[in-house]
């Protein structure tokens, strides 16, 4: 049974910092390609980033690119969201998904597998 167990999530003030973690179980971790994606009250599910099965290809939402960093690790069969430079529109509920496409997809509707999410709040 595939199993993604995200953490890391908290509240912090404007400007600063937090990474995420998602642990990945149930599946052969370096055949698929691993997304993070967020969803704010009220609105949809969003791409935030995502990187390739072979670690090689990060991608970024515009709204993120250079704020936040995307990595994984096969060893520990985990992925992760570095978060700098925060703001409050960064406030959503974070998911990690898999995929099986070798690189991934900017859709939700293509990630095979989720987590449950955790929550991100940023302060004014």
């Amino acid at each position: 049974q595939v199993h993604l167990a995200e953490s890391g999530g908290g509240l912090v003030v404007t400007g600063g910092s937090l990474t995420l973690s998602c642990a990945a179980s149930g599946l052969t971790f370096s055949n698929y390609a691993m997304g993070w994606f967020r969803q704010a009250s009220g609105k949809e599910r969003e791409f935030v980033a995502k990187i390739s099965a072979n670690s090689l290809f990060p991608a970024y939402a515009n709204s993120v690119s250079g704020r936040f960093t995307i990595s994984r690790d096969s060893a520990n069969n985990a992925v992760y969201l570095q978060m700098n430079s925060l703001k409050p529109t960064d406030t959503a509920v974070y998911y990690c998904a898999a995929d099986t496409a070798e690189w991934g997809s900017v859709r939700h509707e293509d990630y095979e597998y989720w987590g449950q999410g955790t929550q991100v709040t940023i302060s004014s």
